[in-house]
């Protein structure tokens, strides 16, 4: 009887010790995942922060006399899902908010009643526009209602004068419900003009004066803006953009 009993008292120990043992791995476990995930948010926070440099080298005389002979271009940009991502008021009561703050809200008023937009802007657009706009003259061409777009235009603009003009909603043609962006609104020359949009339906009826680029909802460690400045820096020294942006209707 008392080894018996003797023998019970060690397995409850041993089972004791065993559920310990598991607890600590399981706790340790969830310590470890936490840590891991703070350092990868730090690390993308290090990445969108990081210094951005596009050397702009001065032109050789050769370069200065070829741009002289062909017109200046216009750039047409959309904004949301392609520069900046937004939420209004009613998304984000939904549960819709995204665990990275607003860089800047906007307050418009739509139908009679007051909204807040909370926009987020694409890792290193600030220093897109910079270059760009040397380059280019800039437009804003937005699918959005005029008053929205033209409030995140502003912001975006911060005073730099560099987004001067801006077409909305009314200027598109309406087709099935969908939104197209007439290009020829924005200059009757259409070998100097293009749009950067991250939507084909957008400009469809103009798929050689585009550059796709991929939809942006909230990855700070995108990359996509920078990566057309070489794209850009060349493009502006070509006479007729269709070109070469007619290159990407046979990729497959």
């Amino acid at each position: 009887m008392l080894l018996s009993q003797r023998n019970e008292r060690v397995a409850w120990f041993q089972v004791g010790v065993f559920a310990l043992i598991r607890n600590f791995f399981l706790s340790f476990s969830k310590v470890l995942t936490f840590f891991s995930w703070i350092l990868r948010k730090k690390c993308r926070e290090i990445q969108q922060y990081r210094t951005v440099r596009y050397d702009i080298a001065p032109l050789s005389p050769h370069s200065k006399l070829r741009l002289s002979r062909v017109r200046r271009k216009t750039l047409v940009l959309d904004l949301d899902e392609t520069l900046i991502h937004s939420q209004h008021d009613g998304l984000v009561q939904m549960g819709g908010q995204t665990k990275q703050p607003a860089d800047f809200i906007v307050h418009v008023r739509i139908d009679r009643h007051n909204v807040r937009f909370f926009v987020r802007k694409r890792p290193h657009v600030d220093f897109f526009l910079d270059v760009v706009s040397q380059w280019y003259d800039l437009v804003v061409f937005t699918a959005s209602l005029q008053i929205y777009g033209e409030a995140v235009a502003q912001r975006l603009d911060n005073g730099r004068q560099i987004l001067k003009r801006g077409f909305y909603r009314q200027d598109c043609q309406v087709d099935n419900g969908s939104y197209i962006k007439n290009l020829a609104a924005v200059s009757p020359d259409l070998g100097s003009v293009f749009i950067l949009d991250y939507s084909p339906g957008a400009y469809r009826t103009f798929p050689e004066n585009a550059i796709p680029i991929v939809s942006w909802f909230s990855d700070s460690s995108d990359t996509a803006l920078l990566a057309l400045l070489p794209v850009l820096d060349s493009l502006r020294f070509v006479t007729d953009v269709r070109s070469v942006l007619s290159r990407n209707l046979h990729r497959s």
